[in-house]
């Protein structure tokens, strides 16, 4: 299947899902989140905010505040086509909505790349060799290619999402560290930084 195809069937399938299937499923995931010992490491976590038919992550953000982290979001320019990570102390206070139920912070402090302990990444599937299809746009693959980040890259969604094929893959593209369902941990088999020794 090409990137076009499996963003269709899998667009398809999240809009099928009940707001209540999603919110069952959502916790599922985020618990397996907070089980890892990488995000039980990680002092600062940066999460997605859920769009509409995504895995929703309020209940990890709240985790990693009751876990005394600290929690950057994506904040979005669209015209440079990049994104900036902003930490929040609330999920409600100083958000906007843009486009199609995409959530941001107006304001706040941004957090450097290298105090980045890990990142929930949304896509719309993945393989188990740590790769994704995103919504297209490219915002993810450019904020990880950064020099400064060496965080774990986690990706979140619902199993049905993980594809027992390999995705295509374009030279940007960078890969998984782990990927995350309601239903499995899936630990990429190669890092796409090579990290320094401790």
């Amino acid at each position: 299947m090409s990137k076009i195809d499996i963003r269709a069937t899998m667009r398809a399938f999240l809009k099928a899902l009940s707001p209540e299937e999603r919110h069952q499923r959502s916790v599922a995931a985020c618990d397996r989140v907070a089980a890892t010992r990488e995000f039980h490491d990680a002092q600062m976590v940066m999460i997605f905010l859920s769009m509409p038919t995504e895995v929703e992550t309020s209940a990890l953000a709240m985790r990693a505040w009751q876990d005394g982290k600290s929690v950057a979001v994506p904040r979005v320019d669209w015209a440079a086509k990049r994104m900036e990570p902003v930490e929040i102390r609330s999920l409600d206070a100083g958000m906007q909505t843009i486009g199609p139920g995409f959530r941001q912070p107006i304001a706040g402090t941004v957090v450097p790349l290298g105090l980045i302990d890990m990142i929930v990444i949304p896509g719309l599937a993945f393989d188990r060799k740590g790769f994704r299809v995103g919504r297209g746009r490219g915002f993810y693959d450019r904020f990880l290619s950064q020099q400064d980040f060496q965080g774990i890259r986690c990706a979140l969604g619902y199993h049905e999402q993980l594809l027992g094929q390999d995705i295509p893959r374009e030279p940007h593209d960078i890969p998984m560290d782990l990927i995350v369902t309601d239903v499995e941990l899936v630990r990429c088999p190669h890092p796409a930084v090579v990290r320094p020794a401790p």
